[in-house]
């Protein structure tokens, strides 16, 4: 419990940390914020992948080759992603020409945060990093793949039992695997 609290504390900061390195620099219109945050995005993603490549890289020396893609997918599902975030992806779906969507109805990243319209445009700083996580992940298998996020809504309230009877929405985590076609997480052949 006490590592999974210092993981969502120092993934908190960095996102904090990036967002405040960029706002240093004085912005002058809206286009310039806007191409900000597409630097920041591509800098949590780029660390994230980073540490996808390592993760998997330790995680898989001990396996036996995989002998496709949905195989690599479900190792990410399962394995890769209890090692992480200490549960399984809830649910898997594919289209079989390499669209993976990985679903998660109660992804940690973005529990602590208050529900509303106003978080949902702020919950792409808090999915890049993840999104790099599986991009490196899936690189270092050999799969080139494009990784997005896809949030449909957000905790109505933060997991501190305050509500015990107000039921809750659950925020989703789609990355989708892309092979050839659109998509969050697609593989590239």
């Amino acid at each position: 419990m006490a590592d999974e609290a210092l993981f969502l504390l120092l993934h908190n900061e960095m996102v904090s940390g990036v967002y405040k390195s960029a706002e240093q620099g004085e912005v002058v219109s809206a286009a310039k914020a806007l191409e900000e945050n597409g630097r920041c995005i591509t800098k949590l993603e780029n660390m994230g992948f980073r540490v996808g490549q390592g993760l998997i890289e330790r995680f898989t020396k001990d396996t036996a080759r995989f002998k496709d893609e949905l195989d690599i997918m479900k190792f990410i599902c399962k394995d890769f992603w209890t090692t992480v975030f200490k549960k399984q992806i809830d649910n898997l779906r594919t289209n079989h020409q390499g669209i993976y969507v990985l679903q998660d109805n109660k992804f940690r990243l973005l529990t602590q945060m208050s529900a509303g319209k106003q978080y949902l445009e702020h919950a792409s700083k808090y999915l890049a990093f993840t999104c790099g996580l599986i991009r490196g992940g899936l690189s270092n298998l050999g799969i080139k793949s494009i990784v997005t996020a896809e949030v449909s809504s957000m905790p109505a309230y933060p997991d501190t039992g305050l509500h015990p009877k107000t039921p809750r929405s659950q925020p989703e985590l789609k990355p989708r695997v892309r092979c050839s076609t659109n998509c969050a997480t697609q593989v590239l052949r």
